[in-house]
C-alpha cells in the first residue's frame, strides 16, 4: 500500500561495535523501527534492540563484492519510506565517515523523502579510546586526517602533508594495501621510523592492538594475519597505545639498517 506521504529515513550511526557506545536516540529509534537495512559490520548485539517485528534487510559490503549495489541501496530506501515504513539505514561508525551516507541522503532528498542523520561513534574514535590511543597530544599531535585506504589512484596521490611530526594519519580500509600505503608515505618524505598502530576489531571482544614501525607495517599485516575490519594508526601518537609490540622480529633483521 503506497502512503500519500512518505516516512522518513533515518541514517544511523551504529558506532564501533560495543553496544554499549550507541547513541540514546540511535538505540530509540532501533527500537521503532518497521524495517532496518544494515551493513555486515553491525553486531548482533544491536540489531537485537530492534522490536521483534522489525524486518532486516542486510546490505553488507565487502572487498571487491557487495551483496547489492549502492544506486540499489538509494532506491530501496526510497521505495521503502514511500511505502510508509519507518526505515533505520544502520551504519557501523558514523554514516558521514566513509559510509557513504551522504550518497544516500542525496537519493532520498532528489525523491522528496524525508531524511534525519544520527551521528554515532566513528570506528577511529572508538577503537583509539580502546586501545588509549590519543589521536591528538599536546607533546605529540594538533592534527587528524582520515582517509581511505582502498581509494583509487592510491600511487598518484601525495600524502606527505598528512602524516609526520606533529600530525596523525588514519587509515580505514588499509589492510588488504598496507604495504603499498606504507611504501607510498615513505616514497612522500615520511619517516620509516615513525610508530604504527593496528588497531584490528575495535571496541569488540576480541580486538587486537598492534604496534610497529612505519617500514614494517606491510610485513607486520601479513606476519600477524590481520583480517578486516582494522584501523591503521600513522604518527607519533600510537606510542602511547596499549598495544603488543611486534617489532622485534623486524629489528633484529633489518634494526641494523636503521640504526646506520
Amino acid at each position: 500500500m503506497a502512503y500519500t506521504t512518505p516516512a522518513t529515513v533515518f541514517l544511523v550511526g551504529a558506532g564501533p561495535g560495543d553496544p554499549d557506545l550507541l547513541t540514546i536516540k540511535a538505540a530509540r529509534l532501533i527500537g521503532q523501527a518497521d524495517v532496518i537495512v544494515h551493513d555486515g559490520l553491525v553486531s548482533a548485539e544491536i540489531l537485537a534492540l530492534a522490536s521483534p517485528d522489525a524486518d532486516y534487510i542486510s546490505v553488507a559490503k565487502q572487498r571487491s563484492r557487495h551483496s547489492m549495489p549502492q544506486d540499489a541501496i538509494n532506491a530501496l530506501l526510497v521505495d521503502l519510506a514511500r511505502e510508509g515504513r519507518r526505515v533505520v539505514r544502520l551504519k557501523g561508525g558514523d554514516p558521514f565517515i566513509f559510509g557513504r551516507g551522504g550518497e544516500e541522503m542525496e537519493a532520498c532528498r532528489a525523491a522528496r523523502v524525508p531524511v534525519e542523520i544520527v551521528p554515532g561513534i566513528s570506528a577511529a574514535i572508538g577503537s583509539a579510546a580502546q586501545a588509549q590511543l590519543p589521536l591528538t597530544h599536546r607533546a605529540a599531535s594538533s592534527a587528524v586526517s582520515f582517509v581511505a585506504g582502498q581509494c583509487k589512484g592510491l600511487t598518484d596521490q601525495d600524502w606527505s602533508g598528512l602524516a609526520g611530526k606533529g600530525r596523525t594519519l588514519v587509515i580505514y580500509m588499509g589492510v588488504a594495501t598496507a604495504r603499498a600505503i606504507a611504501d607510498k608515505l615513505i616514497a612522500d618524505g615520511v619517516s620509516p621510523t615513525l610508530p604504527v598502530a593496528v588497531l584490528e576489531n575495535g571496541t569488540r571482544a576480541d580486538m587486537r592492538t598492534l604496534r610497529t614501525l612505519l617500514a614494517d607495517l606491510g610485513d607486520m599485516v601479513a606476519r600477524e594475519k590481520v583480517k578486516s575490519p582494522a584501523l591503521i594508526v600513522v604518527g607519533e601518537v600510537a606510542a602511547y597505545a596499549d598495544a603488543q609490540d611486534v617489532l622485534a622480529g623486524w629489528m633484529k633483521e633489518y634494526g641494523s639498517e636503521m640504526r646506520a
